[in-house]
């Protein structure tokens, strides 16, 4: 419960994609304080007690339910939505999971797989991975943007200039997101809350989390932002960085084939190191590891590095 908000919108008023002509859940004035319920990305569909059978009947017509949009008033093209992510009100479970034909080696993993996640919701203490390890949490939201100006309805899986699904792991608790406004009132909303998330999200999930989230939304006139910013005020990996990282890398002409080298040779490094399955390794490198561009200057060979944080298994 937030008492600080203004107002709260309820799980239940969502969509499944982007339209400037979605009627508004809300209409709310610049500097309030709204308490979103949101789902996880299956929208509800996998829950504490799925099975792989659950995974293998997910109706992708219902995932990344987004709750909103909140009207905001006086926001008009050209400004810029100013969201403070205030706190995060955890369910404490969520789910992981390989889809066949999604995630960076899709043609490697063509089996569905799916891992069930518990993990105390007031301490958001490391929550343990079945096959080893525990892994640190940082709640935050993958899906959050506003209506872009085309008309008709968008899909919400790709990320767009307006925001919308971004999974970066960074738009936390203290971040705070700069939009640039494309329609007459914004039309703002939010979803897909994660518990835990590697820079990358390598095998197309985290860990998929229903979560209440406390915005403030404000405005910024005539921003003439092209594509959304956000500020982070603390240190970034903290929660990973206690026990330093193993790191693989990918070296090459072309960035995807060398960020999918990197990661492949982490996942073998894992199975050797703690005995896991290729999968499980794979699941795991996407809800803690980091894919990190380290260099891009000396032609005709780039680097790309896979950093998988050695506290996991201290």
């Amino acid at each position: 419960m937030c008492v600080a908000c203004n107002h709260t919108i309820h799980r239940s008023q969502h969509n499944y994609g982007w339209n400037r002509d979605f009627a508004p859940a809300l209409t709310a004035r610049p500097g309030e304080t709204i308490l979103f319920e949101c789902q996880d990305s299956s929208g509800g569909q996998i829950g504490v007690d799925a099975t792989l059978d659950t995974l293998i009947k997910l109706d992708f017509g219902k995932i990344n339910p987004v709750t909103g949009p909140v009207r905001v008033e006086g926001a008009e093209p050209g400004d810029a939505l100013k969201v403070t992510i205030r706190k995060f009100h955890p369910s404490g479970h969520g789910w992981t999971a390989n889809i066949p034909g999604f995630g960076l080696l899709a043609d490697q993993f063509k089996d569905p797989a799916l891992h069930i996640w518990k993990y105390d919701s007031v301490s958001m203490a490391p929550s343990a991975y079945g096959p080893g390890g525990r892994v640190p949490l940082k709640p935050f939201t993958g899906t959050i943007g506003v209506a872009p100006a085309e008309p008709g309805l968008h899909s919400v899986v790709p990320p767009r200039r307006v925001g919308g699904n971004m999974d970066i792991r960074d738009l936390a608790a203290g971040a705070t997101l700069y939009l640039p406004v494309e329609v007459e009132g914004a039309l703002f909303s939010v979803g897909d809350t994660h518990a835990a998330q590697g820079d990358g999200e390598v095998c197309g999930t985290a860990i998929e989390s229903r979560m209440d989230v406390e915005l403030t939304i404000d405005l910024v006139k005539d921003a003439r932002l092209q594509t959304p910013r956000f500020t982070v005020t603390e240190p970034v990996t903290r929660h990973l960085d206690g026990a330093g990282y193993e790191v693989t890398t990918g070296i090459g002409p072309d960035l995807m084939t060398g960020a999918r080298e990197a990661l492949m040779r982490m996942i073998d490094l894992l199975a050797v190191q703690h005995g896991l399955s290729p999968v499980d390794a794979y699941m795991l490198c996407s809800v803690c590891g980091d894919l990190r561009i380290s260099e891009i200057v000396d032609q005709p060979n780039w680097v790309v590095s896979f950093y998988f944080p050695r506290i996991v298994f201290a």
